[in-house]
């Protein structure tokens, strides 16, 4: 894993752009690995009285001596497994989410062309839009295969002290709402387990597994679907996770 070695030693180096390394290289010896101003990690690369090590290596025909100053981030287990040349990044800034989500909410890649016919004003013919889709895209497409899948279905469970849950009102429904603030679904928990016996068996963050929150109601309702709880008829099971997330 080292780069180059490119500059004077070999300025046809493919990474030289008007006479300088694009991927900047050599990098600086640091003592310590830091975040850059660009939000890219400056890697801790030792120098040779620190503890660094130096390699020669045959470049042009001429024995190159090298230092950390060369050596490209890596993961020596990945490039022992697999057997090649593997660059690894350390990712520890929040700008790291863009470049791992865009790809995904880039949609598919798409061309906009013109077709000129003889009725220019016709925007129908004149402009359309083409998609380009892949082989393996079309052949998920024509069986029909699902385009997205959820897993598991996660219920958000509210979390507050008692009379501190989030009110909406408007004008007119400000007294109302005072007197009478909608119920949550840890305020349903409280009058589940007092009308319901086999509620008082789990914890609030397993009741969603059992039970589905009615958004109109505001209550704790039996799953009619999922499967069968041994010992109590009539009651099922489901796959839902239940998490508490603060009002």
């Amino acid at each position: 894993m080292i780069h180059g070695p490119c500059g004077e030693i070999n300025m046809n180096s493919p990474c030289m752009i008007d006479a300088k390394c694009s991927k900047r290289y050599p990098r600086a010896l640091i003592s310590d690995t830091i975040a850059g101003n660009d939000g890219y990690p400056l890697y801790r690369r030792r120098s040779f009285e620190n503890n660094g090590k130096t390699a020669i290596i045959r470049v042009l025909n001429q024995n190159i001596e090298v230092d950390n100053r060369w050596v490209l981030p890596y993961s020596p287990i990945l490039s022992k497994v697999f057997q090649a040349h593997i660059n690894v990044e350390y990712c520890n800034s929040v700008k790291s989410i863009k470049y791992i989500c865009k790809y995904v909410n880039k949609g598919s890649d798409m061309a906009v062309f013109r077709v000129d016919g003889e009725n220019r004003n016709d925007d129908i013919t004149q402009h359309q839009m083409g998609r380009y889709i892949s082989s393996n895209e079309a052949v998920w497409r024509i069986f029909s295969f699902p385009l997205h899948e959820r897993h598991l279905v996660v219920v958000h469970l509210a979390v507050h002290l008692e009379n501190g849950q989030r009110v909406y009102f408007t004008t007119e429904t400000v007294q109302q709402r005072a007197a009478q603030p909608p119920a949550t679904t840890l305020t349903a928990v409280f009058q589940l387990c007092e009308i319901d016996t086999f509620a008082r068996n789990f914890i609030y963050v397993d009741i969603p597994q059992y039970y589905t929150w009615n958004s109109s109601s505001k209550k704790f309702q039996r799953c009619k679907q999922g499967t069968p709880v041994d010992g109590h008829p009539g009651i099922f099971q489901t796959d839902v996770y239940g998490t508490s997330q603060q009002c």
